[in-house]
């Protein structure tokens, strides 16, 4: 068996927190791609808006499949639901900067890591659909690898310095940590460490961001 019956209902727990985090980059990749004014960019924006929407029914229907009663839960996360707030203000400033190092680099650099994860127990365990997986992690990787351009792109141009940047990414790292710790009961049930994954989400950042 390739989930256990006492990992379903965490697991799903876990998958419903992703599907949320999914359709928070939907919007907000939609509206960074309506406030760029490069077309290049505003192609790839409006294609990660419709990636991020399919991982979201992605992980509905495993939710489905795992915990079906689990199907429309809505996570009790404030840390969640403050980093939508604080990238809501910064959409409603159009200041793109900082709504690309929230969504591209911080957010999608959480969402690699805990899909990496998880890719590993499921490669452990010879889970089906192996080649969706991989889809999912790369698109992940790509949006992550656009946001990442961006933010070099205009600290080159001289628009913003390391120095705010790293000031203004302790607030949603700290926000990506609480969430992760928050979820601690889910990890302990799948034997799994939650200040690890946690920490994981660092490998995926700039070192200036990180520091």
């Amino acid at each position: 068996m390739l989930v256990g019956p006492n990992e379903r209902e965490p697991i799903a727990r876990l998958l419903a927190f992703l599907e949320h985090g999914e359709r928070m980059a939907h919007e907000c990749a939609k509206t960074q791609a309506a406030l760029s004014g490069d077309p290049k960019t505003r192609r790839f924006l409006l294609s990660q808006a419709k990636q991020e929407a399919m991982h979201a029914r992605v992980f509905q229907g495993a939710i489905a499949w795992l915990a079906p009663k689990h199907l429309r839960d809505t996570p009790f996360l404030p840390a969640l639901e403050e980093y939508r707030r604080i990238l809501d203000d910064a959409l409603a400033r159009r200041d793109l900067t900082e709504t690309f190092l929230a969504e591209q680099v911080v957010l999608e650099g959480l969402g690699e890591a805990v899909l990496t994860r998880i890719e590993q127990g499921l490669v452990k365990r010879a889970a089906p659909f192996g080649r969706l997986r991989l889809i999912l992690l790369h698109q992940e990787e790509a949006h992550h690898g656009f946001g990442r351009h961006q933010i070099e792109r205009v600290i080159e141009q001289g628009e913003t310095d390391v120095e705010d940047l790293r000031q203004r990414a302790q607030q949603y790292l700290a926000l990506t940590d609480a969430m992760v710790l928050t979820l601690c009961d889910l990890f302990e049930s799948i034997d799994e460490d939650a200040s690890a994954w946690a920490h994981d989400v660092r490998t995926f950042l700039p070192a200036w961001c990180a520091a």
